[in-house]
């Protein structure tokens, strides 16, 4: 785990990740842009599953906002392949096997599998702003409601 948690008004930190479908990505390439940077645990799970497809739902949405939807777990590019590939998923998903930008915004956490204590990827949300600092940040999200709350705290901040 991380010694310093970014916080709203921070800088949102760099990172260079293999993406599915295309290449790499640098998070700071995406400057003059919003960012929604949602971390999730597994592909192919219940609730990430529910989450990405309400990202994939809102996708126009967040487009017509000028905001970037960008997926983030441990998952390998073969596998969010397929699970983007399963769910119509419009969006970018970056492979971080080894933990880069989830140590470095601070999602892993020891987290209770089945009894068991494991570190395990706390569903967290960032929104990015186009100078790149945190603008907004969600974690121990639900996934229920969660992205009709970024998209209106998107709007809010878009049009302050």
């Amino acid at each position: 785990m991380s010694v310093n948690t970014p916080e709203v008004g921070d800088t949102a930190p760099d990172f260079t990740l293999p993406t599915w479908p295309e290449g790499e990505l640098t998070l700071s390439s995406l400057r003059g842009k919003w960012v929604v940077l949602y971390f999730y645990p597994k592909d192919n799970t219940p609730g990430c599953t529910t989450e990405s497809c309400a990202f994939r739902d809102a996708s126009g949405d967040f487009d017509a906002s000028g905001a970037v939807i960008l997926g983030i777990s441990r998952d390998s590019v073969k596998s969010h392949a397929g699970f983007a590939a399963k769910f119509n998923l419009p969006f970018r998903l970056i492979s971080d096997p080894d933990e880069i930008a989830c140590k470095a915004f601070d999602v892993i956490r020891m987290k209770n599998m089945y009894g068991k204590q494991v570190l395990g990827v706390e569903r967290s949300t960032f929104l990015i702003d186009p100078e790149g600092n945190i603008a907004h940040a969600w974690r121990k999200v639900k996934a229920d409601g969660h992205v009709e709350e970024v998209l209106a705290t998107l709007h809010r901040l878009n049009s302050a």
